[in-house]
């Protein structure tokens, strides 16, 4: 084989990791001047900023009025167990989960809280479940957009208007690059860090109607720790929701969340977030089609994520490998582009199948990811090179 030279253009930004994710365009640390540093999270200044956060959420995702949101501890992490925690047990529960993150929902409900009646539906990598199997009468809990295999729910339009348990959603990388629709949900969870480009540690939880009821109505028969507990003596912790977290939240990270919502109500709000990342996939997609020694891990069109782009090598000589040489592969493909300079962090998870995992969300630039795709064929050609070399 012939090696390419390498492309005459880098990406600008090289930062494609799923999360961390990359900062928004022309971001600096000048955009935090502003943040409540030393002062108290329970001063007015620091309810104020957090107040903040919370109405520039509901305004860019479109959020109802009558839907609570918080900013909680340890990330979507943190949101989704206060959820699970907190809410389940007063009926029987489906869980739903076609990736490692919502097979680690399973195993918690299932090892961790040990409810006695929980059906479980998995599908594997590159695949969803059929929700036609669901029972909605029951709770439900899944994830919007399977961060890990690339794979999502094409819309809501699977759950029942008159359902009557709750839908719990870890929707962590599809808030602000999916249209979630909330008329559907009654508990979504992420956290800023993703399509934002948020630092880490902080998470979201949005409460519907229905879900504060369930809090206000239902007591757990298990303990809960303190940062996990949003109502008291029957009634709704109304605090959480307007400012006054549960712990001591980092206010730098809260200015640089403000920040980024700032900048997406700059650009054209939810729409234009939403078609930034499309844009991106896009181009993902374009060369998948054209190059076909690339596919998407997610089998069906409509099922693939706009944001954590989930990438397999299907080359026969490289798929002739056993499974440790693919990944092997996989892995100097990644190292490649690193060394390079053009793209860091874009290895599969390492629960998930050998390849790669570029993050399209809306904070990366178009031009960066059409900037990366020759890219990705040299460094591919690089690899089989040094196969043939092994070989000779």
């Amino acid at each position: 084989m012939v090696e390419n030279a390498a492309p005459a253009v880098r990406p600008a930004n090289s930062h494609f990791s799923s999360g961390p994710c990359s900062k928004r365009p022309n971001w600096s640390l000048a955009a935090l001047q502003d943040a409540a540093l030393g002062r108290s999270h329970r001063s007015k200044l620091g309810k104020n900023k957090l107040k903040q956060a919370i109405d520039l959420t509901r305004e860019v995702l479109a959020v109802p009025a009558d839907y609570r949101i918080g900013i909680v501890p340890a990330s979507d992490t943190g949101a989704v167990e206060m959820a699970l925690w907190s809410l389940l047990g007063a009926r029987g529960v489906d869980m739903v989960a076609w990736e490692s993150f919502g097979s680690g929902w399973v195993s918690d409900v299932v090892k961790e809280l040990k409810l006695a009646d929980v059906r479980k539906f998995t599908a594997d990598y590159g695949k969803i479940v059929d929700f036609a199997q669901v029972d909605f009468n029951r709770d439900v809990v899944f994830t919007w957009n399977g961060t890990t295999s690339g794979v999502r729910v094409a819309n809501a339009d699977f759950i029942p208007a008159d359902r009557e348990g709750l839908t719990i959603c870890d929707a962590t990388s599809a808030a602000f690059a999916q249209n979630l629709d909330f008329a559907k949900l009654d508990v979504v969870t992420f956290s800023w860090q993703k399509v934002l480009g948020g630092e880490g540690a902080h998470g979201v939880i949005i409460l519907s109607p229905r879900a504060v009821a369930r809090l206000e109505s239902y007591e757990p028969a298990w303990p809960l720790p303190k940062i996990f507990r949003m109502s008291k003596g029957g009634k709704l912790i109304e605090g959480i929701f307007q400012g006054e977290t549960i712990n001591t939240p980092s206010m730098l990270c809260v200015e640089d969340y403000i920040d980024a919502l700032l900048w997406a109500k700059e650009i054209g709000g939810l729409g234009a977030l939403m078609a930034r990342a499309d844009a991106n996939a896009k181009v993902l997609f374009d060369f998948c089609d054209k190059n076909p020694w690339l596919a998407n891990l997610a089998e069906k069109a409509e099922t693939r994520s706009n944001t954590s782009v989930c990438l397999k090598i299907v080359d026969p000589e490289v798929l002739a490998l056993d499974a440790a040489g693919q990944a092997d592969f996989a892995k100097g493909v990644a190292a490649t582009l690193e060394k390079e300079g053009v793209a860091v962090d874009i290895g599969a998870y390492r629960d998930a199948p050998s390849g790669l995992r570029i993050w399209c969300g809306a904070t990366i630039e178009t031009s960066d990811v059409e900037a990366l795709a020759p890219w990705l064929t040299y460094a591919f050609e690089k690899q089989k090179a040094g196969l043939a070399a092994k070989a000779a």
